[in-house]
């Protein structure tokens, strides 16, 4: 149990292969899987990873000896795994690490509608049941496993969401980190009037060029000067998965996913008036500033796809948006994909003459600091020292739904602690680059005791 609980996460399983997860584990899971949520029939899809095939091969044979009819998918991308979670209508399991590094590996479970299992929902369940399995015998298959490629099914209906048919020519440069997007975008792109420059698409779990995970700014260099090289419209970061997707400026400039979540937001609203936007707490004010000005009504969530999609569905939201590049939509059953977001940015884009630069000025107004992390040995204790900071300033507005948002009069603050890691993670936005600045620091230095 103690070996289980190490790997499963509160939204997830993610660990080192073998020392952390192997096949036993993975088929254990499987069977654990069926039980649980008792399953008839299932879907799997994998990432590239090395250890992603036997993993998920481990896993259908677990849940194949409960009786459980399993699809294999093959390679995908997680939101792949959604959209056959969601058509299908069955429960699902994707093999992936995202974007840690080549010796890791996981899974991503939903049930039937890419409804997410989290530990409130059934991973805890699932986990102990997998505990008081290892090491017995699996029993002979009554359950078939089943091929079937979804990816043409899935780009088609990515595209089906969007309104593509007013789209100018549009060169577009895409990183894939050489992971799951160099296979799932030239199948959105195909028919399309882009002309795609690719990078790293070579599909090779061991990230030979670098790390897949666009939320660190140095690994966007390379995409950054290619859009520059090729005189590009846009250009467009994935993960290892592909679940998310980060977008830069025809100058080779970085994009603010908040500045993303507001352009989709005013798309999606235009096409639904009235309806509720999904936000977390710590994308930038500017975000329900422009719902409302687009008619919309916009809820703040903590952060975390769990409490969105949560939300999305108890509010009937259309479309939700965090700071870290996950895009969630109604219309694809509440889960998120960072393909379908770039689908709208360049529908956005090619819908009219400006560059996308112009395009998204009027969605990004604030400065914002980005997530800045501190290890610190006593999370409690330095947040304590912040809020007594901030507590006797006049104007100043404290909230705790995730963490600790302190709000003043042209700028405001998130201070929240890792759920894994002696992390205290910092958000910070002003009117202006100075304010944000003059705010980020005084936290940091209450913060790390300087």
């Amino acid at each position: 149990m103690g070996d289980l609980a190490k790997i499963f996460k509160a939204y997830d399983v993610r660990g080192v292969v073998p020392d952390e997860f192997d096949e036993e584990i993975a088929a254990a899971v499987g069977a654990a899987f069926v039980e649980v949520t008792r399953a008839s029939a299932l879907v799997v899809a994998r990432d590239m990873r090395e250890s992603s095939g036997p993993l998920s091969a481990a896993f259908a044979r677990g849940a194949t000896a409960r009786g459980a009819d399993v699809i294999d998918a093959g390679l995908g991308s997680t939101d792949l795994l959604y959209y056959a979670s969601g058509s299908l209508g069955l429960p699902g399991v994707m093999f992936t690490a995202s974007h840690n590094p080549a010796r890791y590996n996981g899974m991503k479970m939903c049930r039937a509608g890419a409804v997410p299992i989290s530990g409130d929902t059934g991973l805890v369940e699932i986990r102990d049941l997998a505990a008081r399995l290892l090491g017995t015998p699996l029993p002979a298959p009554t359950g078939a496993v089943t091929e079937k490629n979804l990816v043409r099914g899935y780009a088609d209906h990515l595209k089906s969401l969007v309104d593509l048919s007013g789209l100018r020519p549009l060169k577009v440069v895409a990183d894939a980190g050489n992971g799951m997007a160099g296979l799932t975008v030239p199948e959105a792109f195909a028919g399309l009037p882009i002309e795609l420059v690719p990078l790293y698409f070579e599909l090779d779990g061991t990230f030979p060029n670098h790390e897949a995970n666009p939320l660190v700014l140095e690994n966007l260099s390379d995409l950054r000067a290619a859009v520059v090289a090729h005189g590009a419209d846009a250009g467009l970061a994935f993960d290892g998965d592909a679940d998310r997707c980060w977008v830069v400026d025809e100058r080779g400039e970085s994009v603010s996913p908040s500045t993303i979540t507001a352009l989709v937001a005013a798309r999606e609203l235009a096409k639904h008036p009235g309806a509720t936007i999904i936000h977390n707490l710590i994308t930038s004010a500017g975000v329900p500033e422009i719902v409302r000005e687009h008619g919309g009504v916009p809820a703040r969530t903590r952060v975390g796809h769990s409490f969105i999609k949560a939300e999305m569905a108890r509010t009937g939201a259309v479309f939700g948006g965090e700071h870290s590049a996950h895009y969630y939509f109604r219309d694809f059953w509440y889960a998120d994909s960072g393909l379908l977001a770039a689908l709208h940015v360049l529908a956005a884009l090619g819908g009219q003459d400006r560059p996308l630069s112009e395009l998204l000025a009027g969605y990004a107004r604030y400065a914002a600091s980005g997530e800045i992390n501190s290890e610190v040995a006593d999370q409690a204790a330095a947040t304590d020292r912040v809020r007594a900071v901030f507590a006797s300033r006049d104007g100043v507005r404290f909230d705790e739904l995730d963490g600790l948002t302190v709000t003043g009069p042209n700028w405001w603050f998130n201070l929240r602690p890792s759920n894994t890691e002696p992390l205290l993670r910092l958000n910070a936005e002003g009117a202006d680059a100075d304010t944000m600045a003059a705010v980020r620091d005084e936290v940091l230095r209450e913060v790390r005791g300087i």
